[in-house]
């Protein structure tokens, strides 16, 4: 078979569907995480548990199961069968959509596979890729795993490495595809690509301490801004909530908070030295839209986490400061993708 039938369209719109997916999955997610659902489905079966209970019988069985464990114990005994029936439903749709993806990526691989339809380079990735979503679905069942024992919620480490581990499995397929639609590239300013590079490393840092803050609730308190409270940058608890003075920082929810705004202005100047340093490069028209692109999410995502923050993390903000940081990292993918010689 010729060169030039491979890495073809298809490769990219299978590429393409498995970053639309995953944008699917961690929508679900941060739905599932607002709404508490993360613990209603307290056992792991991968073909059987595909089938949520059809009938009156086996829902009252998964509820027994749920009754078992301490969310239901401590924090919600008040449920019926139809509060559970709620929660179940969006930990179930998480699980289903995380068992699609892996057919989807599995599944065309063998056969682009077997009609060599990918170049070595192409299969190596792809394979990279498998091992990414397998190691995500571990993740999900290690987090799950760890609200289960005597906390009625998940450590929000395990959070955040199974958030963070999706978001950066979503930017390899994304860069990927990008390698295979844009195989020649024009050779840039190496300074300015390491700018880019900084930047994804921090905004991957500030998406790592948002699952921080997801995990340890810790959007229900400080609710003010730019103020943590009124007419303080930092509030007191940021330095005395842990001991020692460090773990605030990673485990106590006011310094966590305090972390993720202060993170929150770097990258935001970052992405302005980018956008105004790419500018002056005499930018090609798919450069340009790149940095465009940049320049108006991080200012986006920057007015939905205030707004998230103010009015006390209401699900929909929540999910669209989620869904804010996805298109955010997009954006910076696409954009060192195209700086990228």
């Amino acid at each position: 078979m010729a060169n030039a039938t491979k890495d073809n369209k298809k490769v990219i719109y299978w590429l393409l569907t498995g970053c639309l997916l995953i944008f699917i999955m961690v929508v679900v997610g941060g739905i599932t995480r607002l709404t508490h659902s993360g613990l209603s489905i307290s056992n792991y079966k991968l073909i059987s548990g595909t089938i949520p209970p059809m009938n009156e019988v086996e829902w009252q069985e998964a509820f027994e199961l749920y009754k078992q464990y301490p969310e239901y114990q401590k924090l919600n005994n008040h449920f019926d069968l139809q509060d559970f029936k709620d929660i179940y439903f969006w930990e179930w749709l998480h699980r289903v959509i995380g068992r699609l993806i892996g057919m989807v990526f599995l599944i065309p691989f063998l056969y682009f596979l077997i009609t060599k339809q990918l170049t070595k380079s192409t299969i190596k990735k792809s394979v990279v890729l498998l091992a990414m979503g397998g190691f995500q679905g571990f993740l999900g069942w290690y987090m799950v795993k760890s609200g289960l024992v005597d906390r009625p919620d998940v450590s929000h480490f395990r959070l955040a490495a199974h958030l963070t581990t999706a978001f950066i499995t979503f930017a390899y397929t994304f860069w990927v595809a990008l390698d295979l639609m844009f195989p020649n590239r024009k050779t840039i300013d190496i300074k300015f690509r390491n700018l880019i590079r900084i930047g994804l490393a921090v905004l991957l840092l500030q998406i790592i301490y948002g699952a921080f803050v997801a995990g340890l609730d810790a959007g229900f308190i400080h609710n003010f801004w730019p103020f943590m409270s009124e007419g303080k940058f930092i509030h007191e608890t940021v330095y005395i909530e842990q001991s020692p003075v460090l773990k605030n920082f990673i485990e106590g929810k006011s310094g966590v908070q305090f972390v993720h705004r202060t993170v929150a202005y770097f990258v935001v100047a970052i992405i302005i030295m980018i956008w105004y340093k790419g500018k002056r490069l005499q930018p090609t028209s798919y450069q340009n839209r790149s940095l465009d692109a940049l320049f108006v999410m991080v200012g986006l995502q920057f007015l939905l986490g205030v707004l998230t923050l103010i009015y006390h993390v209401p699900v929909w903000l929540g999910v669209a400061h989620q869904i804010g940081a996805f298109f955010l990292l997009a954006a910076m993918t696409f954009t060192l993708h195209r700086f990228t010689k």
